[in-house]
């Protein structure tokens, strides 16, 4: 049963939000942070990239650096950038994309249901990536990028949320990077225990996006217990920052493929080896998105193809093998392209579907061969895997929008 807990956010003061919140610090390299940030000092990714802060190049992995992003959160708290909520407060976020909303809780959810896989997992983390951020959690104290979780849809809750905005003002509105972003503060202590009393009857959340985050929020938990042998269960460090969005409301786009080379193949040969398992055609609008499961786009030369999968090569009973990407890797990547693994090899590349498709176009004619447009996983089937104990294919969800960091912070 899922624990949720409110918390004493620190947040934006209300005239500075807009230029506070940031994209997820996962999204883009140190270069771009860089472009970002140019001409905003209050910027939150002066302290989620706090390498940012150097001149180049810098090793963001030093402890000068994380030390950085500690001392800019505590002068923007003194400076009153950021102010911190007297008492414990579930909030809410919203964020409108073309037209489509999605509403999520925000609070603590806790390290022992992550431990005790109440909350799901579907993917293997690294671990450079997650002392990465073990670090930058011990150097501020606080978790500052919020972990995307989902559950199934619920009416009663979503009534409680909904009767919330329709009756309270709210703290934050305001458009970035296109998302029009727009929080609530839930203040009053019945609605906050309805609401505990409501995730408590929920079997499971599970991890949308945020792995490294919630992996790293619970190697300090245990390191913290560690060193305070009797800690209560009730210390902050316990709990870590969430936002919970019911299912049907979550937007995966695809996750797509380009490839440098066609592994020694002519194109004639590279077409015969595609023909053994898939049909191969000529796509029936240039550029192709896929418009069904287990349906590819291929771009090659400067042409678009369709792939479809022959029957026979779907797993149906495999929550996994069955996932498109899955299906990609296994009959096409690996054994045609000699991708093996492709977590390590340097010649494949991922790109996000917001870049949409003329971006796999513009690569095939730089710097790559031959790109592949997925159609995009279901929430469905993430929660299919993670129920299974099992671990998406590399690159599977790229959900939008982003979460921005900065707007919620929560103290251990």
């Amino acid at each position: 049963m899922a624990v949720i807990k409110p918390f004493r956010a620190i947040r934006p003061n209300p005239d500075l939000a807009h230029l506070i919140a940031a994209l997820p610090y996962d999204v883009m390299n140190t270069a771009e942070a860089r472009k970002m940030t140019a001409g905003n000092p209050y910027s939150f990714l002066r302290i989620d990239r706090p390498e940012i802060n150097f001149p180049d190049p810098i090793d963001p992995y030093q402890p000068q650096v994380y030390e950085k992003a500690s001392t800019i959160l505590q002068q923007m708290l003194a400076d009153k950038q950021y102010i911190m909520d007297q008492k414990e407060c579930l909030y809410i976020y919203r964020q409108i994309m073309d037209g489509r909303s999605q509403t999520g809780l925000v609070c603590c959810t806790s390290v022992d249901d992550y431990i005790n896989d109440v909350i799901k997992k579907h993917e293997f983390t690294r671990p450079e990536k997650e002392i990465d951020r073990v670090n930058h959690v011990e150097a501020l104290s606080a978790h500052t990028g919020p972990i995307l979780q989902t559950y199934p849809d619920h009416e009663q809750i979503k009534a409680i949320i909904d009767h919330w905005i329709d009756t309270h003002a709210p703290v934050y509105q305001f458009t970035a990077y296109d998302v029009e972003q727009i929080c609530w503060v839930i203040d009053q202590e019945e609605v906050i225990a309805q609401l505990k009393e409501l995730f408590a009857a929920v079997p499971h959340l599970y991890i949308a996006d945020g792995h490294h985050r919630s992996a790293a929020a619970q190697r300090v938990a245990l390191k913290k217990r560690q060193e305070n042998p009797n800690f209560t269960g009730d210390e902050e460090f316990n709990y870590f920052l969430s936002v919970l969005f019911p299912a049907s409301e979550l937007m995966i786009m695809p996750y797509n493929r380009v490839v440098q080379d066609l592994n020694g193949l002519s194109e004639q040969e590279f077409f015969a080896r595609i023909r053994e398992r898939f049909e191969l055609d000529a796509a029936p609008t240039q550029p192709y998105q896929p418009e069904a499961p287990h349906t590819f786009g291929m771009y090659l030369g400067s042409t678009w193809y369709k792939l479809t999968a022959k029957p026979e090569i779907i797993p149906e009973n495999d929550p996994v093998n069955r996932l498109d990407a899955a299906v990609l890797q296994n009959n096409l990547l690996e054994p045609v392209l000699g991708i093996a693994d492709p977590r390590t090899d340097e010649r494949i590349d991922f790109i996000g579907g917001i870049r949409g498709l003329t971006e796999l176009e513009r690569r095939v004619h730089t710097d790559m061969t031959v790109a592949f447009s997925l159609y995009p996983t279901a929430i469905e089937e993430v929660i299919s895997v993670a129920d299974a104990g099992m671990v998406m294919p590399p690159k599977s969800t790229w959900f939008e929008p982003k979460l921005l960091s900065g707007l919620f912070i929560h103290q251990i």
